[in-house]
């Protein structure tokens, strides 16, 4: 049995992405870490505290002694640490958005970044940029950062944070071919998004289990090449 390891900034996740764990790839062992301060440190900061990189260096270490097959980085604002992380290890880690981010660069020219914090906004949006210049393309960013809406989410006012993410969501969409959802925890409103503009809509959750599928087929294809023949 396979084995994934998905690392977690936030509570909020963790359920619906196991659901999508349980459709892709039911006969894979999850294990979940979670430390909800991680994502808390970063909104304070602003940034990427160096004790934030720290902790998230020894969470993947720690999934590669449980015995993972992959890292799976659920956190797109610290993306960048899983980034300098791969190399440490001998386990694939995969970044939950960094499909989402090539799909996006594949297909469309002009793309909107919807995010609720600007911790999570500039590496998104650095992300498909980096993308971008190792397709060989051009492409239009355009920020649609929701102002207050992650206030209102922690705050126990869902609705006041789907009303402000839709209504940035209609600022920016006539300037863009595609929305692109940065936090993993805004693909419940994909569908709605999608209906008010009238525009393409990509989350993470389920392109980033995807690519977690296309590796494990990758390690196990590699293993049955490795095995003599009798």
């Amino acid at each position: 049995m396979r084995t994934v390891v998905a690392v977690y900034t936030g509570q909020g996740l963790a359920d619906p992405l196991k659901a999508v764990f349980q459709e892709l790839l039911p006969d894979v062992r999850l294990v979940n870490i979670v430390d909800d301060s991680l994502i808390g440190d970063v909104v304070k900061a602003g940034h990427i505290p160096a004790g934030v990189t720290k902790r998230l260096t020894q969470y993947y270490v720690n999934g590669e002694e449980l015995g993972a097959d992959v890292i799976f980085n659920t956190c797109s604002s610290v993306g960048e640490v899983a980034d300098e992380a791969r190399g440490k290890l001998g386990i694939p880690i995969v970044k939950i958005d960094e499909a989402m981010a090539v799909k996006a660069v594949a297909e469309y020219d002009r793309i909107a970044v919807l995010a609720t914090l600007p911790s999570t906004l500039e590496p998104t949006l650095r992300l498909i940029s980096k993308q971008a210049g190792l397709a060989g393309k051009e492409v239009t960013l355009i920020s649609g950062l929701a102002a207050g809406a992650f206030d209102a989410l922690v705050g126990g006012k869902p609705e006041e944070h789907d009303r402000i993410l839709l209504e940035t969501a209609k600022k920016v969409c006539e300037a863009a071919d595609v929305l692109v959802l940065a936090q993993g925890s805004m693909a419940r409103m994909e569908a709605a998004l999608r209906e008010a503009t009238g525009k393409p809509v990509l989350s993470s959750p389920r392109l980033g289990v995807e690519q977690v599928k296309a590796i494990l087929a990758q390690l196990d294809a590699q293993k049955l090449g490795e095995q003599p023949a009798t």
